[in-house]
């Protein structure tokens, strides 16, 4: 939002709270974001249109504080409220004014609100008959949402209201702007609209909009680069694993990526991955694991071989999953290391979720699994640790379709 005309008053909605005259900060930022002063601000501010009546005022104001006279304290708020305004410069007009018991914003100082610019572009996108002057107005709409509705207010009711309100029309926005710009064959402005929309609107899956601008423009290292940085990124902040859409990219990915004419010992050298020296299992993608998973399913076809799925879990003191908490990363990391130095090169392992991993183990026996287990306690557990790993275990058999086999078990293992 450009604050560059005097004599205006710019309010910030979207992604935080600031009111700034010619300049200068008068509320929000870096003061207290819930003073009755802040709230009062926030409230009148964003219903100047209709206004806000005396009892729903003192309602959100005070909620279900015991006062002994309400009436009281809101104007008490009002009048410290006009002098904290007249005091920072604003004119000598009264900002806050009542009519017929209703309490309204001034309409006599201009205003620049950012969310309500972005609904007004909205709706306006919403009318437009045209479907390139629409796609142009649903990209103005998308870039003034820059963030979730007064994101530090929402235990207040009307605030978390709005901010579904105001989210759900910016994902309108960005559907509906790449499904234009996917006809027009624009992915330049679709990879923009999905970096905007993932940095505004994280763990939204917009990522999903950048890799198939990506994909389409024929940048596949790039492409492939998002991918494994949003699968990480959604597995250490919510323990996702990646979406039906982003799945969707990666197959286009690997149709569409095109490679030179080649000899088969140049071909043979990059698949081989020689770079990679570590000495214990391979790390990868929950994607590239399901993969070498349904690929062993195939194998285990001609059969002579025994191989295990490993789910493994961090646990409290308690035995209960740890979800989350500041610690949770390090243990997921160091759980990480031990599991891989635990198994051989020819097992592979991927990040499930948050606190679990789960490993292929090739070619080997149930006691075998055991003791994988001690030595991944042996590397995880340091001193008097309370955290513990919980261990499942199933084997990966074939069923052929004419056979029926007993239901397998799930070995439970909490070490």
């Amino acid at each position: 939002m450009t604050e560059s005309k005097p004599d205006v008053l710019y309010v910030r909605m979207l992604g935080g709270f600031s009111v700034r005259w010619n300049g200068k900060l008068i509320a929000g930022g870096s003061k207290a974001s819930d003073s009755q002063y802040t709230s009062l601000l926030q409230i009148l501010i964003h219903n100047r249109e209709h206004g806000v009546t005396r009892d729903r005022l003192e309602e959100l104001l005070f909620e279900d504080r015991d006062m002994s006279n309400v009436h009281h304290a809101l104007q008490s708020v009002i009048y410290n409220s006009k002098k904290k305004l007249e005091k920072a410069g604003l004119p000598a007009a009264s900002c806050i004014e009542q009519r017929k018991g209703v309490f309204f914003w001034t309409n006599e100082i201009e205003l620049v609100e950012d969310a309500l610019e972005f609904e007004k572009c909205f709706r306006a996108a919403e009318a437009a008959a045209d479907p390139d002057e629409r796609l142009a107005l649903y990209e103005d709409a998308a870039h003034w949402y820059t963030g979730e509705f007064l994101p530090n207010q929402t235990a207040a009711i009307w605030v978390a209201q709005e901010a579904r309100r105001l989210k759900g029309m910016f994902c309108q926005c960005v559907e509906r702007s790449s499904e234009r710009l996917r006809e027009n064959q624009d992915y330049f402005q679709m990879e923009e609209l999905g970096t905007h929309a993932a940095l505004v609107d994280p763990l939204a899956d917009w990522e999903a909009v950048t890799m198939e601008a990506l994909v389409s423009l024929g940048r596949y290292e790039e492409a492939r680069k998002l991918y494994d940085d949003t699968v990480q990124y959604y597995f250490n902040e919510q323990g996702l694993r990646p979406s039906k859409r982003m799945l969707e990219q990666l197959e286009r990915l690997g149709k569409g990526m095109q490679h030179q004419h080649e000899t088969l010992d140049t071909i043979q050298g990059e698949l081989s991955g020689q770079d990679d020296l570590f000495p214990g299992g391979y790390l990868c993608s929950y994607p590239i694991f399901t993969g070498i998973y349904r690929m062993v399913e195939r194998m285990l076809e001609r059969g002579g071989q025994s191989v295990y799925l490993m789910l493994c879990t961090i646990i409290d003191g308690k035995g209960n999953p740890l979800r989350d908490g500041p610690m949770l990363e390090e243990l997921t990391t160091r759980m990480a290391d031990a599991l891989r130095r635990s198994i051989r090169r020819g097992d592979a392992m991927c990040q499930y979720g948050k606190g679990q991993y789960l490993a292929l183990l090739v070619n080997t026996t149930r006691e075998n699994c055991g003791i994988v287990q001690k030595r991944i306690n042996e590397r995880f557990i340091l001193g008097r640790q309370r955290t513990k790993i919980e261990y499942y275990v199933n084997s990966v058999f074939w069923i052929a379709p004419q056979m029926q086999l007993p239901e397998q078990g799930t070995e439970r293992r909490n070490t």
